[in-house]
């Protein structure tokens, strides 16, 4: 069942409409509603695609955000073969708002790490809404080595609000457990790609996305905090979220004016959500392209890649 955002009570209604017509004809063989429904589907298209085509940047975060769009559990099912997972830190436990492990991407070995905040209500409490605790970076940092150490790229999928800001997660060093991941990032001599598949929320995603090549889904957002969150600090008003997030510049556009992510992914017409299958392969041909642009290139090349990338973000023109 399609769930609707509060921008799309009009394309709401009129395909409710539509359906309704079509759930008369199926009650009663005689009738003939072709046209009729013909004519209410032509509505809805146009509705959506004037939707669409011009989101405003608090929209964009309401689209990333939808319950409905495809999760890295979902993108790791569709793309990569042979997945194994491999589960904690190897210190306090197994945080399970991150995913990872070994895998074959177009039959090549990989190791793909991810946010995963859930489906269900059950699930989102597991995955703890994709909020990462320190046990999940450090989890991350134990995969990245071993594709250091084995030679094989990373594939991050980025989708979070942000790390768990939790009295716990604090006591057993959360700041510092994203700064190690991210440090992690900078130092592993093999490609790393990550793609921001939602919410790519403060340093819980840097600390993924600190890659060689960063890639945004169109409607996905990517900021230093939510709009929300922000609000509340300047205006001390979490209300002023649209104000907040046109102020941010946190869509894919305006990151990639800005250099800070190498390429935009199209999404469906209506978002991911609407048709996760055509999404997930619009990833699968990004991250097929960003491998073999980063192929054959040594350790110390793509060490040295990526940090003047971060230097150079802004336009400064520092060298590594």
């Amino acid at each position: 069942m399609t769930q609707y955002l509060d921008f799309e009570k009009p394309l709401a209604e009129i395909e409710g409409k539509a359906e309704e017509l079509r759930a008369l004809a199926r009650a009663n063989e005689d009738m003939d509603i072709t046209d009729e429904a013909k004519a209410l589907d032509a509505k809805a298209a146009k509705i959506l695609d004037d939707l669409y085509g011009s989101l405003t940047p608090w929209r964009k975060c309401q689209v990333a955000r939808h319950p409905n769009r495809p999760h890295c559990k979902d993108y790791i099912e569709a793309l990569f073969t042979e997945y194994t997972p491999l589960a904690g830190d190897r210190n306090f436990a197994d945080d399970l708002a991150v995913m990872g492990g070994l895998a074959r991407f177009n039959d090549q070995p990989v190791v793909v790490i991810g946010h995963e905040k859930g489906n269900d209500t059950k699930s989102r409490i597991e995955r703890n809404f994709g909020m990462a605790r320190p046990e999940g970076y450090r989890k991350a940092v134990r995969l990245m080595e071993l594709a250091g150490k084995f030679n094989l790229p990373v594939i991050t999928l980025v989708d979070t609000p942000g790390a768990y800001p939790g009295k716990g997660a604090e006591e057993r060093g959360q700041s510092e457990a994203i700064a190690r991941s991210t440090e992690k990032c900078l130092q592993i001599g093999v490609p790393l790609i990550s793609v921001i598949i939602g919410e790519g929320g403060s340093g819980g995603a840097v600390a993924f996305a600190t890659a060689n090549r960063v890639a945004m889904m169109e409607h996905s957002v990517y900021s230093v905090i939510t709009p929300e969150g922000c609000a509340s600090i300047l205006w001390k008003d979490s209300e002023k979220m649209r104000e907040a997030a046109e102020a941010m510049r946190l869509t894919a556009n305006d990151l990639h004016k800005l250099g800070v992510t190498d390429q935009i992914i199209p999404e469906p017409k209506g978002g991911a959500h609407r048709d996760p299958e055509a999404a997930i392969e619009s990833v699968r041909l990004a991250i097929g392209d960003m491998l073999k642009d980063l192929d054959g290139k040594d350790a110390k090349a793509l060490i040295t890649d990526r940090r003047r990338k971060y230097l150079d973000i802004g336009g400064k023109g520092l060298a590594a």
